[in-house]
C-alpha cells in the first residue's frame, strides 16, 4: 500500500499569494497608488482613526477607503458620509483578504486618481496578518481597553506591521495598560516598528501619525 500523501495546502496557498501580492504592488506602483492595509481587532478604532486622519490628509494626499466585512455596510456608509470615497467589500465568511481579493476591490473602486487607498481589513488579529494583500504599508491599531498583552498573544500581527497606533489613550487612567511592557514586546518582535499613541476621539497624537503617513505615501510615490 502506498504511503498516504500529505499536502500542505496552507503553505502552498500562502506561497502563491505572496507572489501575487508582489505583482499587485508593482501594478499599484505603476499607477502611482499607495495601498495601506489597516488591521486590528474589532472595535479597536480603525474607522474612527481614519475619520480623525481626514482633516490632515485633506489638501495633502487624496485617499479612499475599501471597507472589508463579512457582512453589512455600516463602516463604508460612515466613511462616505464624511466625504471620503469608499466601497464595501463582503468576504462571504472569510476572515481576511488576500492579494487577489484586494485587487478585485481596487478594480471595482475605480479610483485611479487617488494617492492612497486604505484597505480596512476584517477585524481580527490572526488571519489578516497571515496574508499579504499587496500593500506597501501595513498598519495595526491596538486599543487601550484590549490590554498591553496582545503583542505577546498575537505576535505575527506585530511582526508584519510597519506602523502601530495605540488608540484610546484618553482611557489610560481607567485601564491597567503598561506602555513600557507593550513596547518591549512589540520591539522585541519588530525593532523597526513605528509606534504612535493617539486618541481618535479627542484628536491627541493624530497629527503626528498623519504627518508620518503622508511622508510615507509621498516617498513611495516618488
Amino acid at each position: 500500500m502506498e504511503d498516504m500523501k500529505i499536502i500542505e495546502l496552507k503553505e502552498s496557498i500562502l506561497e502563491d499569494n505572496d507572489k501575487d501580492a508582489d505583482v499587485l504592488r508593482n501594478e499599484l506602483k505603476e499607477k502611482g497608488i499607495c495601498l495601506l492595509n489597516l488591521m486590528s481587532s474589532p472595535g479597536a478604532g480603525k474607522t474612527s482613526t481614519l475619520l480623525a486622519l481626514k482633516k490632515y490628509f485633506d489638501g495633502n494626499i487624496r485617499f479612499g477607503v475599501m471597507e472589508a466585512d463579512i457582512d453589512s455596510a455600516v463602516d463604508a456608509e460612515t466613511i462616505r458620509e464624511a466625504g471620503i470615497p469608499s466601497i464595501q467589500l463582503h468576504t462571504g465568511g472569510m476572515c481576511h483578504l488576500d492579494a487577489d481579493m484586494t485587487r478585485q476591490g481596487i478594480r471595482a473602486f475605480g479610483q485611479d486618481d487617488l494617492d492612497l487607498i486604505v484597505l480596512e481589513n476584517i477585524g481580527n488579529l490572526v488571519c489578516p496578518a497571515e496574508f499579504d494583500t499587496g500593500a506597501q504599508i501595513n498598519m495595526t491599531i491596538l486599543s487601550v481597553p484590549e490590554g498591553d498583552d496582545k503583542p505577546v498573544k498575537y505576535p505575527l500581527m506585530y511582526e508584519v506591521a510597519d506602523v502601530m497606533a495605540v488608540n484610546k489613550i484618553d482611557a489610560l487612567s481607567v485601564f491597567d495598560f503598561d506602555k513600557a511592557r507593550m513596547e518591549k514586546a512589540v520591539l522585541a518582535r519588530n525593532p523597526g516598528m513605528k509606534i504612535f499613541y493617539i486618541s481618535a476621539k479627542t484628536g491627541e497624537g493624530v497629527a503626528e501619525l498623519a504627518e508620518y503617513l503622508i511622508r510615507r505615501v509621498r516617498e513611495l510615490k516618488a
